[in-house]
This record gives C-alpha cells, structure tokens and sequence, in this order.
C-alpha cells in the first residue's frame, strides 16, 4: 500500500510529455466514457441531481435528507444544518450551470429554511441537527457556519440579492464567536451559550477557507479572500511540525498536534483519526483556487506534495479506489472507501493537470474517475454510494445519510468543468 505508484514506468501523454503507468488496482482498457469531456461532465450533475430532485423537496420546508438507494426516504424528520446547506449549494451551482428556474426556486426553498428553522433568532446560531422542525442538538460547530455562508454565497451567485447581507451577517458571527487571531484560525465548537470547547481542529478551518473563497467570488470584498489566504498559509503551509509534511486533523488547544485523538476509533466520521487521504487533496484543490485570485509562490509545490503523496499511499493497490485514511508511516490505518475521497481527489487531480500542464494528473484523474464509475455511481438510480468496503462492497443500502448530499460528487464535476472550459 505504501509503494509509489508515480514515476514506476511510463506512457506518453496527449502533450507528449511521460506520465505514470496506471498504478495496481486500475481497470485495464476497456470502453468507458470520456471523462474529460464537458458532455460526460454536465451529463454526470444532471444524472446525479435527478436522483435528489424534486423527491427531496418538502413542501413544509428543506429537504428531506435520508434516502435508500432506490430513492425510498427513510427519515422524512431528521434534518442536518450540513445537508440542508449543501442543497442550496447543489441547487445554485446546477442553476448557474443549465438556467433551469425550477432550481433557483428550490435554492429559494433551502435558504427560507435555514433562515426560518436552523437559525436561531437570537443568539444567532445554527441548530446543528432538527428533528421534526425542533431542535435535537444545538451545538454550535464552525464546520456548520462554513456551509451556512458557503449556501449564501452560492445563493447570491445565482442572483438571491438577499443573500450578500446574509454572507456579512455570517462572517461577523464567525469572526465574533470562534476567530483566534493569535493563531491565525478558528475554534471548532461552542456550546449554544458560545463556550467554546477545548479541541481545535483542521477540517472546520479547511471548510471555512472554501467559503470564504466562496463568499469572494459573489461580492469581491477582499476582506473574505484575505480570510481564506491566511486560514490557508495557517494550515497548508505551517501547521505541518510533527506531521512529516501531512496535514492533520486534530488540535488542542494551542494548535499543537493531538497524535491520540481518536486513535483506534472509526465511530465518528467527522473527527477520525489518521491522514485524511481526502483533505490532503482537497487542500491541493483550494490551494488552486486562491491561486486565480491571489498567486503566492509556495502554492503549487506544496498542492503537488499534498496530491503525489496522498495517492502514493491511499491508492489501494487491490481493489483499486482511495482509502480514507493512512498513518503517518504510510500504512493504511482505515481502508474503506468513502464517496466524497474519490469525488475531492478527482477534483483535485484535474485542477492540478490544468496548473502544471503535466499529463500525470490527467492520468489520475481518470483513473480515480475509472474507478468510482465502476464501483459508486449508482446508474440504474443516480448519484453515489457512500461508504464501501475495502474490497468495494456496500456496507448497507443507505445512500444519503447525515451530511451527504453529493455536494462533493457534483461538485467535482463543476470544478473539472471550471479547467477544461
């Protein structure tokens, strides 16, 4: 598992230049769609969407979250501020993408939600979970305001005019409740009187630099891109001492690495223990994206050792597919295989083959696409499976549960078109 894959052989790419042999575990030759192509791309959203539209659609407000494969709702009742954000995000990118009003109306529908059950009008908070319109845990999490002003930022782009104070209004609560300026980073959760705990983590502050890009883009005020620069000088340039050049997950509370956080358990998806094989290329992927508005000279070296490293050893030489998550010693520590890894890495892949003109990620990105294709696209029903097996096997028939919304899925789609346009 710890072998590299990259540089063991050669083939020449369409530029002429050498890129890796396929690494083990890749499919051998065969028909299979053009994965570059923007009619496989914009082909592959509306696949997707049509699986969560409109049946996610409450008509009392949001969306319903948890789905069977088949499309069966499970849980008409459980609601995520997560999944209820990432929604407005897959409605306003598919609007911007095919100008289909249905879609704006819905982006319409999710944020009249989040604003009329999520938000508390008070304190100004976000209800991390709502059982039948009340709240079930009013825990306050970054990670969750990240995707409240991600949604808003998305809504204004595709012309929600209401949204640009809703972006400021979030910002400022950010800024006020969770913002550590001695570090340079935000705290990861309060309680809903704002007490903030103890831990610190990396994932709440990767999310929060992806909105805060976000948020950049629908107003230009440079006070977001300012924000999402330092977060990522903070975490991708220096928060590596002790990390053998790896991004980690988990903080105390003076941002030094907590090695034993979560050691030995997989119970909570959200704060695992391990390198991340995901959000070493998601990094790779937002490091590209402040580099259209803001080059600094570090960017690209540092993307290139996130995405080289992370499929040197998250690539399952077996089975093919990316491992969730490896040790710091390269030996896998979490084998199966999540949606949204393979999603982040094929996303990163392309952005990086666009910045470096090099043909090897070009080849990674159609690998990793190979893969997931064959083994998480759900083509008989759209969108994708969420966890598999070490060997590719469904663990049950639940497609979207929690936080999953194919937010990553289409997602990549529409960053690989961004490039390839």
């Amino acid at each position: 598992m710890g072998e590299s894959v990259l540089g063991v052989g050669a083939f020449s790419g369409s530029n002429g230049e050498e890129a890796a042999v396929p690494p083990s575990g890749a499919a051998a030759s065969r028909q299979k769609p053009d994965f570059r192509s923007r009619e496989f791309l914009l082909g592959h959203i509306r696949h997707t969407l049509s699986f969560y539209d409109p049946r996610a659609v409450d008509p009392n407000g949001g969306f319903y979250h948890c789905f069977m494969n088949d499309g069966t709702v499970f849980d008409a009742e459980l609601r995520t501020l997560v999944a209820s954000c990432r929604f407005v995000f897959n409605y306003a990118k598919a609007y911007r993408q095919f100008g289909d009003p249905g879609y704006l109306s819905r982006v319409g529908h999710g944020i009249d939600f989040l604003r009329r059950a999520h938000r508390h009008p008070q304190s100004g908070g976000y209800a991390w979970r709502l059982r039948g319109g009340r709240v079930e845990d009013g825990t306050n999490h970054c990670y969750g305001l990240a995707f409240v002003l991600l949604a808003y930022a998305c809504a204004l782009d595709a012309g929600v005019d209401a949204a640009g104070d809703w972006i400021g209004e979030t910002f400022e609560l950010m800024e006020r409740r969770f913002w550590l300026p001695e570090h340079g980073l935000y705290a990861s959760e309060s309680d809903a009187g704002w007490k903030l705990s103890p831990y610190r983590g990396q994932n709440d502050n990767m999310h929060a630099c992806e909105a805060m890009i976000a948020a950049y883009e629908a107003t230009h005020e440079t006070r977001y891109l300012d924000r999402a620069c330092l977060i990522a000088e903070s975490i991708a340039h220096r928060a590596v001492a002790g990390a053998d050049g790896y991004i980690l997950e988990h903080y105390r509370t003076d941002w030094t690495v907590d090695h034993e956080y979560a050691r030995g358990d997989q119970s909570n998806p959200m704060r695992p223990w391990g390198v991340q094989t995901g959000h070493q290329t998601e990094w790779a992927k937002l490091l590209f994206e402040l580099e259209q508005h803001r080059p600094q000279a570090w960017r690209l070296p540092r993307a290139r050792q996130l995405f080289d490293r992370s499929v040197e050893h998250g690539w399952d030489a077996e089975h093919g597919g990316l491992i969730h998550a490896f040790a710091l010693d390269g030996a896998a520590c979490d084998r199966d295989k999540y949606f949204w890894v393979q999603a982040e890495s094929i996303a990163a892949a392309a952005v990086l083959g666009a910045w470096t003109g090099e043909e090897k990620y070009w080849a990674w990105y159609d690998w990793i696409w190979d893969y997931a294709y064959r083994s998480f696209v759900d083509h008989e029903y759209g969108a994708w499976y969420r966890i598999l097996t070490p060997d590719n096997r469904r663990y049950d028939e639940r497609k979207s549960y929690n936080n999953k919304a194919d937010y990553h899925t289409m997602g990549a789609c529409h960053e690989a078109l961004r490039v390839i346009r």
